[in-house]
């Protein structure tokens, strides 16, 4: 199967997870899939008033510089942990 498929298929099978995997690991979800799909981040971090999207950006820009296909595979490999699978 081709990365992309896999990083495709993973993404769906995060959707149907059992259980939540917690903030951390959701966090490393989110900045490796907007590594993957939209490159470096961009834009001014969020400010105090915005702890999510904080906690997001600061995720995402940890990420930086991380390849499309490493960021793919980084998230296949994690979801793969996480099913069990």
């Amino acid at each position: 199967m081709a990365l992309q498929e896999e990083f495709d298929a993973a993404v769906a099978a995060v959707g149907g997870l059992a259980r939540d995997p917690g903030n951390d690991v959701k966090l490393r979800l989110y900045a490796l899939y907007k590594q993957a799909t939209a490159g470096d981040p961009t834009g001014r971090r969020p400010g105090l008033l915005d702890p999510v999207g904080r906690a997001k950006h600061d995720a995402w820009a940890g990420a930086a510089g991380t390849s499309r296909e490493d960021a793919q595979r980084a998230y296949v490999d994690l979801v793969a942990d996480l099913t069990g699978g």
